[in-house]
Formats: C-alpha cells, structure tokens, sequence
C-alpha cells in the first residue's frame, strides 16, 4: 500500500512552480510575439552566440534541454517571424546551423530584459535575483537537473493480467 503524504510532495511542487513560471513568462513575452519556449531558444541561442557559437539545431536542443525534433518546429516558426536564420553546415548537410538575424537580436534583447525584470519580481521572497537564497536554490535547482534519468522500465508484474 503506498502511503499518503503529508503535504506536497516535492516533484509536485516543482511541476507547479514550473507551471507558474511558465505561464508568468508566457505572459510577459506574448507582447514581443514569442512564447515561453520561443524565448527560451532564442535566449540560448544569443548567449551561445554572444559566445562566439554558431550552434546547430542539436547543441541548441542539449544547450536549452529540449527534444531537437521540438527545436526544429521552433525555429521554423522563429524563421517565418523573421528573427531566426537558418543554414546548412558546410561540414555536416545533415546539421542546420541557426542564427538570429538583426530583428531577432533586437527581440531577443527585449525579451530578456522582460524577463529578466519578471524573475526579479518572482524571486523577491528569497530577496531578489541576486540574493545569496536565490544563489542556494539556484545550486540546489542545478543538483537535481543534473542527475541523469534513468531508463523507464515497464512494471510487468502490475500490468500483466494471468490467462489462466
């Protein structure tokens, strides 16, 4: 029998304040004509190249954690909307390099100064962006995203029905 909680459980409590956060800046953005994933490619893809990057489609998707076949949909959105540019790799045809275009860096740097407003806004009961909790539950954040997921195993015993 599995026992009950006696409150949140911990996994439910960042499946709501990931929810929350997503919608606050889906909010936010929808003014500059992004979403919540639009802006978290497009932010990525500005540090990355800030960096120096030219990234593909598929160290985008590792860079930002999302499904590559997800960041091909967005970025044909993000080049129709005219903030994205996208090309083949000269050493890999298979690969698209992607870039943001004038307009995109223009958008983008809106974008992230909205967001980034917004996440000071959020983060004011641990003291603001720059706090020294905000700083912990950042670490704290980053432990748990980087511990691996391990394969799914189907659970036969409790799916499996007797034929007998």
């Amino acid at each position: 029998m599995i026992k009950a909680s006696p409150g949140p459980t911990p996994g439910f409590l960042v499946w709501r304040l990931a929810n929350k956060w997503r919608v606050a800046v889906d909010r936010a953005v929808a003014p500059l004509g992004l979403t919540h994933a639009q802006y978290v490619l497009v932010a990525s893809l500005y540090g990355m190249q800030c960096a120096g990057e030219r990234p593909s489609q598929r160290q985008l998707a590792d860079h930002a954690g999302l499904e590559a076949l997800y960041v091909s949909k967005l970025a044909r959105a993000l080049e129709s909307a005219g903030l994205i540019e996208r090309t083949r790799d000269p050493r890999d045809p298979r690969a698209v390099e992607l870039a943001l275009t004038e307009q995109g860096q223009a958008v983008t740097g809106q974008a992230i100064t909205v967001v980034q407003e917004l996440l000071q806004q959020l983060l004011e009961p641990l003291g603001g962006l720059d706090a020294p909790r905000t700083r912990a539950f950042t670490e704290e954040l980053t432990a748990l995203l980087d511990v691996p997921l391990a394969p799914s195993v189907p659970n036969y015993e409790s799916t499996q029905g007797t034929t007998s």
